[in-house]
């Protein structure tokens, strides 16, 4: 247990650089607070408890209510997560029961994982390693998130995405970033998202002038 909340601090060293101590961890950082109980509930939801599995799990579900009360991120028990996982400011944080979450993911403020069916089944989204979701972000579904991608801020992802990916917009959509995107997740530069709607609207504008530039050579040829 005592490994585990130094990784937790060393992890917020290197990703925050408004870190000044462990004191300001300690007392006021939300995502710390939360990850750091999540791991303690998801051990007792995990394990078997026999005839007392049902009033342990109740217990567990209202310690994580409070947690949610004080730090504003809702995290379910039942949520699998890895190590160097950072919620940075956390405000409005959802993660859903089925969750799965690799290593080195870092979420903003406001993102969801979030379900989209009433089943009892795995509804909710697996994130490999090495992601940045930006602020506001809404990842939905059983879908799978690949290694190193990022997802832009206010972006809603409804499929899968391949390794290596960045995804803007609503509905999501893929834009490769290829060697890039490595320095990019590692730095946490999420500012760093490529807009795919100016590149289209740029090719578009080009595609007119290049007709307009042959209708002319055809007018002109005509008059010729």
């Amino acid at each position: 247990m005592f490994r585990t909340f130094r990784e937790e601090i060393k992890n917020i060293y290197r990703k925050d650089p408004a870190c000044n101590s462990i004191f300001e961890i300690l007392f006021c950082y939300p995502g710390f607070h939360a990850i750091l109980a999540h791991r303690i509930f998801h051990f007792f939801w995990t394990k078997k408890w026999g005839f007392l599995n049902g009033l342990i799990r109740f217990f567990v579900r209202v310690a994580a209510h409070v947690i949610k009360i004080s730090t504003g991120i809702e995290i379910h028990p039942a949520a699998q997560i890895g190590k160097d996982f950072f919620i940075d400011h956390g405000t409005g944080v959802v993660i859903g029961e089925t969750t799965i979450i690799g290593d080195n993911v870092t979420l903003y403020q406001g993102v969801t994982l979030g379900g989209v069916s009433t089943k009892k089944e795995k509804r909710h989204p697996t994130l490999a390693s090495n992601i940045v979701i930006g602020a506001g972000a809404k990842v939905l579904g059983n879908i799978e998130i690949g290694d190193y991608v990022q997802v832009g801020a206010n972006s809603v992802v409804l499929k899968d995405i391949p390794s290596c990916s960045t995804v803007v917009g609503i509905p999501g959509r893929i834009v490769k970033m290829n060697g890039e995107l490595k320095e990019c997740i590692d730095n946490l530069e999420h500012n760093k998202t490529p807009d795919f709607v100016g590149a289209t609207l740029q090719a578009m504008q080009e595609k007119i002038e290049s007709l307009e530039a042959e209708l002319k050579e055809l007018k002109s040829e005509k008059l010729v």
